[in-house]
């Protein structure tokens, strides 16, 4: 066993106990092409095989918006995709959580110009940024994990009682 297996090991462990601590149920990610060259695709799809097993961490891929918790998004926002990735955003539930992934997604190869935005963050609202020309596996696992806690901020923020009221009376 190498070093960077015995560090996946550790990392997919911290996550899958993050997950269940602060949720109890898995996330489901819906992942967004806004026009990437489909390489940010393959090392995501790698994270489904058996070597790093994503599934068993609590994460699963949905097609559904409407059943998404996370919005991963690839390549730079260009300017026809706009209202469509405006339209999955706003079609998920809240809280939700948007990870920008990829050089292209941050801005950094495609500058703004008549075709593009550049990056995703002048359509949507991005929490986590996963920097990297594609960024690896263990990038992804990582940005995963840290937008696990944005996910976890936002749910904690939200009122589940009525004690989390106390402008309402208990006649209503």
């Amino acid at each position: 066993m190498t070093a960077e297996d015995t560090r996946t090991g550790e990392q997919a462990e911290e996550l899958r106990a993050a997950i269940a601590r602060q949720f109890g149920r898995s996330l489901h990610i819906r992942t967004l092409d806004t026009g990437s060259c489909a390489v940010c695709e393959q090392e995501i799809r790698l994270l489904a095989a058996p070597h790093y097993d994503l599934h068993r961490l609590g994460f699963f891929f949905t097609p559904a918006p409407r059943h998404a918790d996370l919005l991963l998004v690839t390549g730079p926002m260009i300017r026809a995709f706009a209202v469509a990735a405006r339209k999955t955003y706003d079609a998920m539930p809240g809280p939700k959580v948007v990870v920008a992934t990829g050089a292209c997604a941050l801005g950094g190869v495609y500058p703004a110009d008549p075709f593009t935005y550049g990056s995703v963050d002048a359509v949507l609202p991005v929490d986590v940024w996963i920097p990297g020309c594609p960024p690896s596996p263990l990038a992804l696992l990582h940005g995963l994990g840290v937008a696990v806690g944005r996910l976890a901020e936002k749910v904690r923020d939200l009122p589940f009682t009525a004690a989390d009221y106390p402008e309402r009376s208990r006649a209503d």
